[in-house]
């Protein structure tokens, strides 16, 4: 498998090996030894799958405390992925990594514990997994606006469909610094 590192520590972008002919393909999307070599070293304990129509922005979504490090892929379709820094004391807090993954490039992204989560569709639909290293644990969710002016994220569309959950996000300067996980030589607080 191949590692591209991206402008945040810690932020992976995965791309497995995949074995294909005529009749389909074969990939690996977890192994636990070659992971943990590359410095993904989590404990998953949730896997999810969801499914959504073109424009559809979900995010950007943490939790705090059980931050979660999470692995995503997209199954079928593409989405632009994004992951920002939210770890308190970190020299990146606030700034963010994009990729675009789909079920025809076979990329992963590896967002660490720390780090506000979102993704927007831009293919028909989209089925996309991740792989989580806490609970889902609802009252320690939290959110970010997803066109806060200050991170500044290039989203691929203009006009997305939101929950009414996350249309009501505030900006990362509004949230309460309590909320927020710590960082202290990487570790998250």
């Amino acid at each position: 498998m191949k590692v591209i590192k991206t402008n945040l520590p810690d932020v992976l972008i995965i791309e497995p090996k995949v074995f294909g002919d005529s009749r389909g393909f074969f990939q690996e999307t977890w192994q636990c030894e070659r992971y943990r070599d590359i410095g993904i070293t989590g404990n998953f304990v949730q896997d999810n799958l969801s499914l959504s129509a073109r424009g559809v922005l979900r995010g950007l979504h943490y939790q705090h405390p059980y931050a979660q490090g999470k692995l995503v892929s997209v199954v079928q379709g593409e989405v632009f992925d994004v992951a920002v820094d939210i770890r308190l004391g970190s020299p990146t807090f606030g700034q963010w990594a994009g990729v675009s993954l789909s079920g025809e490039n076979h990329r992963q992204l590896w967002i660490p514990p720390g780090f506000a989560h979102g993704f927007c569709v831009v293919s028909e639909t989209a089925y996309f997994m991740y792989k989580c290293t806490e609970l889902y644990t609802p009252e320690t969710e939290g959110g970010i606006a997803w066109n806060d002016p200050d991170i500044g994220i290039v989203w691929p569309l203009k006009d997305v469909s939101l929950s009414e959950k996350d249309s009501r996000y505030p900006w990362l300067k509004d949230v309460n610094r309590g909320k927020l996980p710590g960082c202290i030589q990487d570790r998250v607080l």
